[in-house]
């Protein structure tokens, strides 16, 4: 295995990516998995929702790049979107590099880190993206995102923290909770996604999720939506490894959530 830090932005030491290439097979070109872990744009989560995601998606042929990312209200939104969009850029610039093919790019992320993920999905086509990426238009959208308990809305009040950190205040206007509210701006253009949650999450309302799936209906862009009856927030792989000393955080049936989001990404293909 291949493991290196690659800095995006010159100067800028909090966004950079970790990157788990597997050794090569020959006539097997892997998919590539961007992970962004959650954190509530506070901090990184990379500990349980970075490195073993990673591990765990290799075996269903991902090459994986862990993504940190401006947090601590540092900068204000976009900046995260422009970090993630630049690691999109790496990763497709380097596919030969990397034995994967750019067209197989997804992108999985875990609560504020799923609104990241989702961001790259649906908020692709933002105007300070594109001035700040030099790609051709359309190819900063990934192939699909994995949302994993996201933060979508800031409607519901018990994550706004998550938005006010994006934001980088605590009187975030309308107007800039609208920009980065994910279900307001899903339509035609927005890529596939796969989402998973638990309905008593008691951080980040199981509704997110619920109304991420209803924008994707209405925008009639397909989805696969899991909804499991019990399990407390931030279950990460849902199995021992992830488990931290908290049996809640072991639980099979959530676990099997890698080889369905894996299944449901081979159906894009």
């Amino acid at each position: 295995m291949k493991h290196e830090r690659i800095y995006l932005m010159e100067g800028n030491e909090d966004a950079y990516l970790d990157t788990y290439i597997a050794d090569p097979i020959p006539s097997f070109t892997r998919k590539a998995l961007l992970i962004i872990p959650g954190g509530g744009y506070g901090k990184i989560c990379s500990e349980r929702e970075g490195e073993p995601i990673a591990h765990a998606f290799m075996p269903y042929g991902y090459n994986a790049f862990v993504l940190h990312y401006t947090v601590g209200r540092k900068k204000p939104f976009p900046a995260q979107l422009i970090e993630a969009t630049l690691a999109i850029k790496h990763i497709k610039d380097n596919a030969e590099n990397y034995g994967i093919d750019p067209e197989q790019l997804f992108v999985v992320g875990f609560s504020a880190g799923g609104h990241l993920a989702a961001s790259t999905g649906v908020l692709w086509k933002n105007d300070e993206v594109l001035k700040a990426v030099a790609m051709p238009y359309g190819e900063t959208k990934p192939r699909g995102v994995m949302l994993i308990y996201p933060v979508i809305s800031p409607k519901f009040q018990n994550h706004i923290k998550s938005f006010r950190n994006l934001w980088c205040t605590d009187t975030p206007t309308e107007e800039q909770l609208s920009a980065a509210a994910i279900e307001q701006h899903v339509d035609a253009d927005s890529a596939p996604a796969f989402i998973m949650h638990t309905a008593n999450d008691q951080v980040v309302d199981v509704r997110n999720a619920l109304t991420v799936a209803d924008a994707y209906a209405q925008a009639q862009i397909p989805f696969e939506l899991h909804i499991y009856p019990d399990g407390p927030h931030g279950m990460a792989l849902g199995n021992r490894i992830t488990e931290c000393g908290t049996p809640k955080y072991n639980q099979s049936a959530i676990a099997e959530w890698v080889r369905l989001a894996a299944n449901w990404a081979d159906t894009l293909s």
